[in-house]
């Protein structure tokens, strides 16, 4: 009520003028009579006028003000707009109090982008476990080289299936559905993967493909859930924020698996994760929607900004599918899938290999292991959303989509592929993990070039673009995990492979400049 009063005494109060001194002489009044009621209490407000002590039975010559009083209502017509604003702020205040509300409101979208960090930290955290709990698990069986790599491998025979149907699905149903049973799936092959171990190589190689067959969907649902939930000038920090979520994933499975493993054994680390995952999926069904027009949490306030900041808004598919030919006969189609190609190569090569790499060429025990290849995915969450901020503010300063798009990319490429031909020269750990980390801080900024290309290019088919070149771009990680675990074993080092990988960096950078674009092509 006493909020009521002060919005009374705003909406008449401005209306006053020298012009119509009666109409505000009598408006005043009633919204004087109003706020003096409801503010029993010491709230601030404009002292009363002095009416008269028969203003019930007011004339009409009375309603004429002299001169004199025309001034003074003059000055508490402009007095009133400073003193409105302490009247509705108390009322206001007090208003929230008694709903138990808080003055900070968080913004729906990031509450969003919030929970799809942490499923995408969960979704990494996942795929590391195994990373990890394959070095006692070959010791104990008395896995090859080479076998680790096709165990290394298994993750990625059914993620190859699954981004272009998980692409194409994100864009009919939207991310919402399709993430939630993802989490599903992919929760139920972590708690049964031990168990698969124990069983047959051939029972864990199945549930590791199925693992990779709910993981999947993961990152084609991230990228349209952002691009729905953002304003384009918001999007790269969004994609910032979910792919932090994505790296810190690998320090915590870094961290966590080895002390779980050497205290409570190989299945513990197994059984939190996916435990986490089914926690983690309660909230979401709840909370969240796949468009911010279908939220009953989202503000109107908040989505006129969501939707005035969409430089386009893309026709429905209605589902429909566009053919490959349609897709592939562009060259900024190419630029997408060559470049996610590269990505995948060199980031599964050190996901899948740092632990080996710190045993086998430094002599390093698991859990030191573990630390020195946690470091460098904790700096690359860091420099992800860096490259994220960096970006929104070159477009929002004016450059062109095409020119950052080309600027974050190369130092994507030219800066692993470097540090890379730097690590070979490594003599120490502290060396080669500062190298390492320096590869990929610095390749954390494709996630502001090509991956938000998808969306620049092609927004109305952005998940099934995604999903294509996510496919190329997986059987890149098979090949590059499979072909490490041989060139380990034959030449007895990972120098060799470690500047094959330099090398298609470079090639992909030149690729890039020349067939990217950030216009819209489809």
């Amino acid at each position: 009520m006493a909020a009521a009063a002060a919005n009374s005494m705003l909406q008449h109060s401005s209306s006053c003028s020298l012009r119509n001194s009666q109409l505000c002489l009598a408006e005043s009044r009633k919204a004087q009579r109003l706020a003096c009621h409801h503010q029993s209490r010491n709230n601030i407000v404009a002292k009363p006028i002095k009416w008269g002590s028969n203003f019930p039975l007011l004339r009409t010559r009375d309603l004429a003000p002299k001169k004199e009083e025309i001034r003074g209502l003059a000055v508490r017509c402009a007095a009133e707009g400073i003193e409105r604003r302490m009247v509705i702020g108390a009322a206001a205040a007090a208003a929230a109090a008694a709903a138990g509300e808080t003055k900070v409101v968080v913004p729906e979208r990031l509450k969003v982008v919030a929970l799809v960090a942490c499923v995408m930290c969960l979704c990494n955290a996942d795929r590391v476990v195994m990373s990890v709990a394959i070095v006692p698990l070959a010791d104990k069986y008395g896995w090859s080289s080479s076998f680790l790599g096709i165990v290394q491998s298994s993750f990625l025979w059914g993620y190859i299936f699954s981004s272009v149907i998980g692409g194409a699905l994100v864009d009919k149903y939207g991310g919402k559905r399709v993430l939630a049973w993802g989490v599903a799936l992919w929760s139920l092959a972590t708690l049964l993967t031990p168990w698969a171990a124990n069983h047959s190589t051939a029972a864990l190689l199945a549930a590791r493909a199925f693992f990779g067959l709910a993981e999947g969907v993961a990152l084609p649902s991230m990228s349209i859930l952002t691009s729905r939930w953002f304003p384009t000038h918001e999007r790269a920090s969004a994609v910032g924020i979910s792919m932090a979520g994505f790296h810190l994933g690998n320090v915590v499975g870094l961290v966590l698996t080895p002390l779980m493993l050497s205290s409570t054994g190989i299945s513990s680390p197994f059984i939190l994760f996916s435990s986490v995952g089914l926690l983690w999926l309660s909230t979401w069904m709840h909370k969240v929607t796949s468009d911010p027009r279908d939220s009953p949490f989202v503000s109107k306030s908040e989505l006129r900004l969501i939707q005035a900041g969409k430089t386009e808004s893309p026709a429905g598919n209605g589902g429909k599918l566009p053919s490959l030919r349609f897709l592939l006969s562009k060259l900024p189609t190419w630029a997408i899938i060559f470049a996610n190609i590269t990505n995948n190569w060199g980031y599964f090569v050190l996901l899948s290999w740092m632990p080996v790499y710190f045993k086998t060429v430094f002599n390093v025990n698991l859990k030191q292991a573990a630390w020195f290849s946690a470091v460098p995915w904790g700096t690359m969450a860091v420099s992800g959303y860096i490259a994220g901020a960096a970006s929104d503010r070159l477009v929002n300063a004016g450059y062109s989509l095409t020119l950052v798009r080309k600027i974050m990319q190369s130092i994507g490429f030219m800066g692993p592929g470097i540090s890379l031909l730097c690590l070979n020269y490594a003599n120490s750990p502290a060396a080669a993990a500062m190298l390492i980390t320096a590869a990929l801080s610095l390749s954390s900024f494709s996630q502001a070039g090509f991956l938000l290309n998808m969306h620049d290019i092609a927004p109305q088919y952005a998940g099934f673009l995604h999903g294509i070149s996510n496919s190329a771009g997986t059987l890149a990680a098979i090949i590059s995990t499979i072909g490490t675990g041989y060139f380990v074993q034959w030449l007895g080092s990972f120098q060799a492979f470690l500047t094959v990988t330099a090398c298609l960096y470079f090639i992909s950078t030149i690729f890039w400049n020349l067939c990217a674009t950030g216009e819209r092509v489809f």
